[in-house]
């Protein structure tokens, strides 16, 4: 074998991988849009008005042309926050990307009444007359009510502008339909890479993903209301997001880890047309791969038991001992800490469901995390709300562990397992719970999964 033979294999594996992140992998059966045509779809930008029963009411005008077909990766982290939530709701959709329209049609839940905001007439009427007759959309009967406005005075459980909007069309359509959103509920909209539209939403959004596997890339946003109830976190789904890259039905991914084999791939490429003779790319082409496995995120199946508490990370248990901390309130603490090794998973998943209604982030020192010092590394603590009472999961750095990567804002909804962070190259997990309504299952020195493995149950 000649030594581009190496380098090849590899250019191609990390190839397969960009394939995967740049949403060009094998593609899904298509089917029939909703709607059946691809023209340009617009952003909103600028007011006009229209009337409604009687009334003139403010509506958002097409002015900023954008690409219509939103990618697989775009759609399913846009209306994400909707198909998370149980039904029966009153949803909204407006505007009307084909695919996103689409997938939103076919996640509709039984007792769900969806109103889809058309001002193009045209596209109204085509909509109207592909619920008619297509027969895999005829279940949804009356369920499904197309308009060029929502009803004076209604109200809606969640809502999703299904074509992205840019610059000050931002603010506009916030502004319009954040009255028509219940207490607690979600609007998503996605805007571009602009730090302009993105300032009008921000204050409201529990949660904001950047999606770059997409014609245009596009940040998502998720803005909710007012306070959610944290016994919703029980019944949701955990959410889709687009940081998990998938590889195999049971492997994923995180993006830091594509980032981190492009870039050792990339310099793999660079050495050895800098310097042809040498055998210095072997160096970052032999890290490659094994750099990025470090990020890998399996698949997990989370126990069903409402009254376990999972492990929030893969390692070894290291203490289980009742204390007290004045940080998270009075009483007594049943503390679980987990260390992770080099070679395990270092995905983050929350132990519980519950809303996240604080984030404590602690300046401190970077010793082994197996040692008693650890207590004093840098650290970010997770403040959940349940229905049980509150839990804490802290990420800590260790020796080598120098980075830990925190996506649950204040206000978000985390589900039993969810992914939330991530903490690079080996370090500790603790969850603290309440001392007196929990019995730990495990002891120090015992493996465990994250997400599966229960470290103890509520009485």
């Amino acid at each position: 074998m000649t030594t581009a033979a190496p380098l090849l294999l590899l250019v191609t594996a990390l190839a397969a991988v960009a394939a995967v992140a740049a949403g060009h992998g094998p593609r899904a059966p298509h089917r029939t849009g909703a709607c059946g045509t691809r023209g340009a779809v617009a952003a909103y930008a600028s007011r006009r008005h229209r009337v409604v029963d009687g009334q003139a009411r403010p509506v958002l005008s097409s002015v900023h042309p954008f690409r219509p077909r939103l990618s697989r990766v775009a759609t399913a982290t846009l209306i994400g926050e909707i198909t998370r939530r149980p039904g029966p709701r009153q949803l909204l959709a407006v505007g009307g990307d084909d695919r996103a329209l689409r997938t939103l049609l076919a996640a509709l839940m039984p007792g769900d009444v969806l109103t889809v905001v058309l001002p193009d007439e045209t596209r109204a009427a085509r909509l109207r007359d592909h619920l008619d007759n297509t027969p895999g959309l005829r279940h949804l009967g009356g369920r499904v009510k197309v308009a060029d406005a929502p009803a004076t005075g209604a109200r809606f459980d969640a809502g999703v502008a299904l074509s992205p909007v840019r610059g000050s069309g931002a603010a506009a359509l916030v502004a319009e339909y954040r009255p028509m959103i219940a207490p607690g509920g979600v609007l998503s909209l996605a805007t571009p890479l602009d730090a302009r539209a993105a300032e009008t939403v921000t204050a409201d959004a529990v949660r904001t993903e950047t999606v770059l596997r997409n014609a245009v890339p596009l940040r998502v946003h998720h803005l909710v209301f007012g306070p959610t109830d944290p016994v919703v976190a029980e019944t949701v789904a955990p959410a889709y997001s687009p940081s998990s890259v998938p590889l195999t039905r049971g492997m994923a991914i995180d993006s830091n880890g594509v980032a981190a084999g492009a870039l050792l791939g990339g310099a793999a490429l660079l050495a050895r047309r800098a310097r042809p003779n040498s055998r210095l790319w072997l160096a970052p082409a032999v890290a490659a791969l094994p750099v990025a496995l470090f990020f890998r995120d399996p698949r997990r199946l989370v126990p069903g038991d409402e009254g376990a508490v999972v492990s929030s990370a893969d390692g070894t248990v290291l203490k289980v001992q009742r204390l007290t901390d004045e940080r998270f309130g009075p009483g007594e603490w049943l503390r679980i800490a987990v260390f992770l090794s080099v070679l395990d998973v270092h995905v983050n998943r929350s132990p519980v469901a519950g809303r996240v209604v604080d984030i404590i982030r602690e300046e401190g020192g970077y010793a082994m995390a197996q040692s008693e010092s650890a207590e004093h590394n840098v650290a970010c603590y997770t403040v959940l709300e349940t229905a049980r009472g509150p839990v804490v999961v802290a990420q800590r750095t260790g020796l080598i562990a120098r980075r830990i990567v925190h996506r649950a804002p204040i206000g978000r909804l985390l589900a039993r397992g969810e992914r939330y962070g991530l903490i690079r190259f080996g370090s500790r997990t603790d969850v603290y719970l309440p001392g007196d309504a929990v019995d730990a299952l495990v002891g120090p020195g015992d493996r465990v999964v994250g997400g599966e493995t229960v470290l103890a149950r509520y009485r």
